[in-house]
């Protein structure tokens, strides 16, 4: 039986998907990508009845960054990041909060390793190292719940923009098609904006692929 309970709330100026991942057992829960609001999202938390223990960040630009101190803060609990993303997160003209009244300058607690494995909430993550649309943008793979969070890398019909600085087509192509060519078919998929797919799906559909 499947333990993952996974809810979101769109929040921020560019309506981004935060997702709360939360063992159905333990009550155990991870932040994916706190976006705004931490008053919002430790709302939901509480009506989840979760316990957090993490904060997974996909990549470093603003909108998906924004509440991510004051969670950590608030209930204690480590960031984790691709080792790639660094300076995206330390330097607010890189992760574009400068361009806000509150300009965040972050650093992870743990910095990952592409395909490296974590034990999370009581499930086992690897972390996905998907560059195109930042350096450092990543996914989190949950083989066993059969779940990708794919950031903005992948989007229902479509992958992310690559204008921005640290940005690649060819590489965003490139990993557009190592999640569609290695994982199964059935794994369901949630982006970082917009609405939930698959990875068959995207196989069939998706303009990129």
């Amino acid at each position: 039986m499947n333990k993952l309970i996974v809810q979101k709330d769109i929040l921020g100026p560019v309506f981004t998907n935060v997702y709360y991942g939360m063992n159905a057992d333990t009550r155990e829960l991870f932040i994916v990508d706190p976006a705004a609001a931490a008053d919002r999202i430790a709302q939901h938390i509480a009506r989840m009845e979760g316990k957090p223990v993490a904060i997974l960040l996909t990549h470093g630009h603003f909108d998906h960054i924004l509440a991510a101190e004051e969670i950590r803060r608030q209930y204690q609990i480590p960031i984790y990041a691709c080792r790639q993303e660094e300076e995206m997160l330390r330097e607010p003209s890189v992760n574009m909060t400068d361009r806000f009244s509150k300009t965040v300058s972050l650093s992870a607690d743990r910095w990952l390793s592409d395909l490296e494995v974590f034990e999370c909430a009581g499930f086992s993550v690897q972390m996905l190292h998907t560059p195109g649309h930042t350096v450092g943008s990543c996914c989190y793979y949950l083989k066993d719940e059969k779940v990708l969070f794919s950031g903005d890398t992948l989007f229902c019909g479509s992958v992310g923009r690559t204008d921005f600085p640290g940005g690649s087509m060819s590489q965003m192509r490139n990993s557009l098609h190592r999640l569609l060519d290695t994982l199964p078919g059935e794994t369901e998929v949630y982006p970082g904006h917009d609405s939930q797919t698959t990875i068959d799906t995207e196989k069939r559909y998706n303009p990129f692929a």
